[in-house]
């Protein structure tokens, strides 16, 4: 990318609830563009127009851009969400993440992480070991924000991810996030399935595993969908943490390594 990056953040709600968000960081020449295609985003979500949608734009010191290649990708393929929710406990647990405070993440976001019931607007976060949750607003909880691909990148990714038959925005988009999050200092892995309900994948990324998506963590027409962030160390420094996460600027200039697909073990 050449000259100035703008961070641009969507976030569309309906009835006060929250419905769709994205974040891009981009150079003028495309700016008006993103924000259009955001807009179209949030009218047309599956679970209905958003009748809230907000826009922020902020330059960004180049200085500030922390730049990374993705991580790997492997697909592990499941027969059902059963088998999937297994599957990612056994990955996590390959990470670190205590079998406890994996499998109290997991029941959360499968019965709404938020105070209300219902999805979070972020991300939990987890302390690894004992399974307690740490954001500082539970219903808000953790929003990744200010990363992207170069162009480059995004080309070479669709690439690849075409010859699998995954060249979505939720699989590009998912990768990225994970990408940042991975980075971020403390970080022991993170789950996530989205809250589309026409959309049952999604996936465990570790620093090891790369990230691992599993084409079923839900079953079919379940809109209940969120993530968690585990982290773990005696001096975690969890307001920095936050930060790097919502603040930190990261372009990823190259693809990760694609491994071929593989079944769940039994």
């Amino acid at each position: 990318m050449k000259g100035p990056l703008f961070s641009i953040r969507m976030r569309a709600s309906r009835d006060d609830a929250h419905l769709s968000g994205a974040e891009r960081l981009v150079d003028v020449s495309t700016l008006e563009k993103v924000a259009a295609e955001m807009t179209r985003r949030a009218l047309q979500h599956a679970h209905g127009q958003a009748d809230c949608i907000r826009i922020s734009i902020d330059l960004v010191s180049p200085d500030t851009v922390l730049i990374l290649p993705l991580p790997a990708m492997t697909t592990i393929r499941v027969p059902d969400f059963r088998s999937g929710r297994t599957t990612a406990l056994n990955l996590l647990k390959a990470a670190g993440v205590a079998m406890p405070a994996a499998e109290s993440a997991l029941a959360a976001i499968a019965g709404g992480a938020s105070p209300s019931g219902g999805n979070m607007r972020g991300a939990m976060l987890v302390d690894a070991v004992t399974g307690e949750r740490l954001e500082p607003d539970s219903r808000r909880g953790i929003r990744v924000s200010r990363m992207d691909l170069t162009p480059e990148a995004e080309r070479e990714l669709r690439l690849e991810l075409e010859k699998l038959g995954l060249d979505r925005p939720q699989v590009r988009e998912a990768l990225v996030l994970s990408g940042k999050v991975l980075a971020a200092p403390g970080v022991v892995a993170e789950l996530c399935w989205s809250d589309d309900p026409d959309y049952p994948a999604g996936y465990v990324a570790a620093p090891q595993a790369g990230y691992v998506r599993i084409p079923a963590l839900k079953p079919l027409g379940d809109n209940r969908g969120g993530r968690a962030f585990f982290v773990r160390g005696n001096r975690l420094d969890l307001p920095g943490l936050i930060n790097f996460l919502e603040c930190r600027p990261v372009l990823f200039d190259r693809p990760g390594r694609f491994h071929p697909d593989r079944d769940m073990e039994r």
